[in-house]
């Protein structure tokens, strides 16, 4: 086996010390890279929803803050809590849409109480990460940030026009197209620091083109005070929830969970940025991370402000750029939001950036939520159902959402909310992926032994009985059997764990076997990628390792808070 890549541009891993100086200096540039989306995502939602300026400083203050903590608490290493890498939080463009709905229907108590009701149910996902997994698929997920980019879209496409009445009437859509060509050619050609910053240089170009054309406005900076606090008083919760909000809770709770699926993809790629040598992702890492996030959305909710999760790309751009991915530059970069919310002139500085151009980065943002739905699908695999379910989910989605269908029909809080697009595509998706489940000609099965090799004999004529429903070949049989039984023998010499639990899955060809059970902290899919092929004198283990990655076509261990999933995949072929 060849050996694994080693990133020899990466310098201080995550649990590695550097200096503090280069701490500082990592630490600021991220800081100051992320804080202009943070501010425009919380600008246009207020702008768009009519809030006046009062909300507006007290949603940018109370953002800063959060995101400022959660960033620190997230390179943390508390029990549950903390993904223990650089984690940047902020205000995100997936909530935009749905939080100007909220603020447009009962203001910042609406808001409030729909996100602090979302984040339980964040909560929720990541204490059953395990579980979950078969209904909010990939697919799914994939399916749902694609309806989220098309919902956006008329957002970002009504600020083009918002511009001062002395403007000339020209003035958005040329700002707009600036802004968005420079931002969109630094990315594809630039390399380097510039690229990280090309976001910035666009809206800085953006501006400077809206003074030249009379549609700049300096007034909110020389009102701001130097250094103060938003004088915005707590919004409080909406008590008794009325058809507004149960019209608009289930599609908070879609989006949410939809964003947590989507962190978990966060969390996982910036485990493999910040180390040296690739392994298997950590998914307690990854629940911790889950919970960290929750506790944003939740303290997001009790201040009215929209929610605070993980930035996607920026974490991992700015490991790749500097290589360093020590966590003192999470808690740096905390430490500067934290200072900077309470000097107003900075953030009151981003708040003057022309509509049209926060619009053009909104435009932007779009593409790349419509992008990652994309690649999710498609990291999956593509299969010709999976496609029709795709397919139909987004059509039922994008169509339902610019029509009253069931507002005519039924009228009153069903009929809006079952006008909502990205609630009926996420509906759609998910009851066509059980229906894909429950209707699948092969099936399986489930068997929960003791986790012991006496165990053996009952897993051994389980899979046979298998294979002999499935009417597999002998030698596809005996494949099955090996894997079946030096899985359950690496688990056996693992740890202990009171039980074990076997599901089947068969389908065209192929069998996959979960093995569910709770033993040490290595993890077996490591110890496969690491075996060496020229050691002598194995150890018995290792025999049984050996065996597995032979005779199996993938092995996957994913490794939980009190439960570890080991999936394996059997390639077989019927007896003629």
């Amino acid at each position: 086996m060849s050996a694994s890549p080693v990133n020899e541009a990466l310098r201080y891993e995550a649990g590695e010390s550097c200096p503090p100086l280069v701490s500082i200096t990592v630490g600021a540039q991220g800081a100051i890279f992320a804080i202009a989306p943070l501010v425009v995502v919380v600008a246009i939602t207020a702008q768009a929803s009519g809030q006046g300026e009062s909300y507006l400083s007290w949603a940018v203050f109370a953002a800063l803050i959060i995101a400022g903590v959660l960033t620190a608490l997230q390179a943390t290493r508390l029990p549950r809590i903390g993904a223990g890498h650089v984690l940047i939080m902020g205000t995100t463009p997936n909530f935009v849409a749905i939080s100007v709905l909220a603020l447009t229907e009962g203001g910042p108590p609406l808001l409030g109480s729909l996100i602090v009701v979302s984040s339980l149910f964040y909560l929720a996902l990541a204490f059953w990460l395990p579980l979950l997994r078969r209904i909010i698929t990939p697919v799914v997920s994939g399916t749902v940030l694609m309806l989220l980019a098309a919902t956006i879209l008329p957002i970002a496409l009504d600020t083009v026009q918002e511009i001062p009445e002395e403007a000339p009437e020209a003035a958005g859509p040329i700002l707009a197209l600036v802004a968005l060509a420079i931002t969109v050619g630094l990315t594809l050609r630039a390399s380097g620091i510039l690229r990280l910053f090309s976001p910035i240089i666009g809206i800085g170009v953006g501006c400077v083109l809206a003074a030249l054309l009379g549609a700049y406005d300096l007034q909110r900076v020389l009102d701001a005070r130097w250094i103060g606090i938003s004088e915005f008083s707590f919004p409080g919760f909406e008590l008794t929830p009325g058809a507004g909000f149960w019209a608009l809770l289930p599609v908070f709770i879609v989006v949410t969970l939809v964003g947590g699926i989507k962190n978990i993809g966060d969390s996982v790629a910036i485990q493999q940025a910040s180390r040296r040598r690739p392994r298997v992702t950590d998914f307690r890492l990854v629940q911790s991370s889950l919970n960290t996030n929750g506790l944003g959305i939740l303290l997001s909710g009790i201040a009215g402000t929209p929610p605070t999760t993980v930035f996607s790309s920026t974490s991992v751009s700015l490991a790749n750029m500097t290589g360093v991915a020590a966590r003192r530059v999470g808690y740096v970069i905390g430490a500067v939001w934290v200072v900077l919310a309470f000097f107003p002139k900075l953030p009151a500085l981003l708040l003057t950036i022309p509509s049209p151009v926060m619009g053009a980065y909104l435009l932007l943002a779009i593409g790349l939520i419509f992008m990652e739905g994309i690649r999710t699908v498609a990291r999956s695999g593509l299969d010709a159902r999976k496609v029709i379910v795709i397919g139909v989910a987004f059509a039922l989605g994008a169509g339902f959402d610019s029509q009253t269908t069931f507002a005519d029909l039924l009228g009153g809080t069903w009929g809006g909310l079952l006008d909502n697009g990205l609630l009926i595509g996420a509906l759609a998706a998910i009851l066509m992926t059980l229906f894909l489940d429950l209707t699948n000609p092969l099936k399986g099965g489930r068997l929960q032994v003791p986790l012991d090799v006496a165990s053996l004999p009952e897993v051994d004529a389980f899979v046979r009985r298998l294979a002999a429903r499935l009417r597999w070949n002998d030698a596809s049989t005996e494949r099955l059997r090996s894997v079946a039984e030096e899985t359950l023998l690496t688990l056996a010499q693992a740890g202990d764990s009171p039980q074990l639990i076997l599901v089947t899955r068969p389908d065209a060809g192929v069998v996959e076997m979960e093995f569910m059970a709770v033993f040490d902290e290595e993890n077996i899919e490591d110890r496969l990628a690491y075996l060496s092929e020229e050691v002598e004198g194995l150890e018995e283990e290792e025999i049984s390792l050996r065996l597995l990655r032979h005779h199996a076509s993938s092995v996957q261990h994913r490794k939980y808070y009190g439960l570890d999933i080991i999936t394996v995949q059997v390639r077989g072929s019927r007896a003629p």
